[in-house]
């Protein structure tokens, strides 16, 4: 069999793959469809230890209620369990889900959220397909079919995405504009060393910063931002700019912030000037 007939193969199978997916989904069927969602409650903050690691998050003990059987449920987020819980307050609202029927196999999200409709794995496949199909006619015709065939069409998820990017960055700019100060202090340093398989080490340093609303949430998180000399930072006083409706969204350095929103958005107006140029320059070689 020539290559022909690997590549219609390929298709054949990951189409069948994609199909099945799809029918899955319209019959609510999927993982996602048959996973129960509810809202928790964080009724406890344990402090992070110095020294420790951020492996799992901020330790927390959050409530919930089943829906199924209407009893409140006490669990924590020690382990592997879920996304990491990189900020906390009591009384914060984080999602739980798990599969029906099995309520010991809760799972975090940081933030509570709609399940989706499993079709992570069926639109991989048919992005595969296409992307097969691409693979074919560059060989069989040329390779500016591939700069057409790949391109194209990201010049046009491109072009969605851009209005969308510049709405998210003219939001996140208000919201910077609309943060408060406060005073808060870092209580502790995580340290967490990685050995490569040449046995060389690498240590990350995640300080733990802790600040008091207004509002009077007592507010625990990692900070993710650079900071100078962060492996001597505990005890040090830090000024924290949060957003009142969220505390979750905060930042050390509000100047920084802003700065990065302008770069992020002159990277997405190059990239997309980048793909589209050369689907165009595929077009013209034809």
């Amino acid at each position: 069999m020539g290559w022909h007939g690997y590549l219609a193969l390929w298709c054949a199978v990951l189409g069948t793959v994609a199909l099945a997916g799809y029918g899955l989904s319209l019959a609510g069927m999927t993982r996602a469809q048959r996973t129960v969602r509810v809202t928790g409650r964080i009724v406890q903050v344990r402090e992070p230890r110095h020294g420790g690691s951020r492996k799992g998050g901020i330790s927390v003990v959050v409530s919930y209620r089943d829906p199924s059987s209407g009893q409140e449920a006490i669990v924590t987020n020690d382990g592997d369990r879920g996304e990491m819980i990189t900020a906390a307050w009591t009384g914060r609202e984080i999602g739980v889900h798990y599969p029906r029927g099995r309520p010991h196999a809760y799972r975090f999200t940081d933030r509570p959220q709609q399940g989706g409709r499993g079709l992570g794995l069926p639109n991989l496949a048919l992005f595969l397909v296409y992307a097969g199909a691409v693979v074919g006619a560059a060989i069989d015709r040329g390779w500016p079919w591939a700069l057409i065939g790949f391109c194209g069409p990201w010049a046009v998820v491109g072009a969605c995405h851009l209005p969308g990017n510049i709405r998210d960055t003219r939001r996140r700019r208000e919201t910077l504009a609309s943060m408060i100060a406060v005073q808060g202090r870092v209580i502790a340093v995580l340290r967490d060393v990685r050995t490569d398989e040449e046995g060389g080490t690498s240590t990350t340093i995640t300080p733990v910063v802790a600040f008091t609303t207004r509002e009077g949430a007592a507010v625990t998180a990692h900070c993710t931002e650079r900071m100078p000399d962060p492996a001597d930072a505990r005890g040090r006083e830090v000024t924290v700019h949060y957003t009142p409706d969220d505390p979750a969204v905060y930042t050390l350095n509000r100047v920084a912030e802003q700065r990065s929103l302008r770069t992020d958005v002159a990277v997405n107006v190059v990239g997309l000037l980048a793909v589209a140029s050369a689907a165009v320059a595929g077009a013209v070689m034809l």
